[in-house]
């Protein structure tokens, strides 16, 4: 996986590619899928949720930069396997699951895995989400029409997201960085994600 798909996607950061050798993507996979853990593959998890390819997930853990210092919001823990790689990156993480049967799934894979500087919570970021500390990173595992601005007041100074953002098939990987009260964006790259629920686009209605 690291060698033919992640590498060559220009996924370089050592630390970044050790976690990937690390954190075991099987143990996070449903047992039906496990011998396509490794594929370049979206593997269905339940409830109508998938897992990111695994280029993907490396490509958003090389732009978050995480030093292992940082304070970490996951918008979409899915089967926990971001999550646990995020924990091994970055100092803490809370990570949110509108779906409680996954939240409690992700939970147990995590403990299993020895992993214990994360808070997986059952909650929808779009929906009444207010968190009491502003977070140094944060990585959203679905796609959104747009951004909300009260995401952006989530970041401390200097903080950065990863979202994937736009109308498909056209989507933009994007990284927003808060710096001196304003948000630089910069684009990383095109690519095609599953929305999050409620952040699709609104169907426009046409004669």
């Amino acid at each position: 996986m690291i060698e033919q798909q992640i590498r060559p996607w220009e996924v370089l950061d050592t630390r970044v590619l050790e976690t990937f050798r690390t954190v075991e993507r099987a143990r996070y996979v449903p047992a039906p899928y496990r011998a396509v853990a490794y594929t370049d593959v979206e593997i269905p998890i339940g409830e109508g949720e998938r897992m990111m390819k695994p280029v993907l997930e490396g490509r958003m853990l090389q732009a978050l930069a995480l030093t292992g210092a940082e304070r970490v919001l996951e918008v979409g823990t899915g089967s926990g396997y971001v999550t646990a790689c995020l924990a091994r990156l970055g100092a803490s993480v809370l990570s949110l699951e509108r779906h409680p049967a996954l939240a409690q799934a992700a939970t147990g894979r995590l403990a299993a895995d020895g992993i214990d500087n994360t808070e997986v919570m059952a909650a929808d970021a779009l929906t009444g989400f207010a968190p009491q500390d502003r977070f140094d990173a944060i990585a959203v595992t679905g796609a959104m029409a747009a951004v909300p601005d009260a995401w952006l007041d989530w970041l401390a100074p200097g903080g950065r997201m990863f979202v994937v953002r736009g109308l498909a098939p056209a989507m933009e990987a994007v990284l927003l960085t808060r710096i001196d009260g304003h948000v630089r964006t910069d684009s990383l790259f095109e690519t095609t994600l599953d929305y999050l629920h409620g952040a699709a686009p609104v169907p426009r209605f046409t004669l």
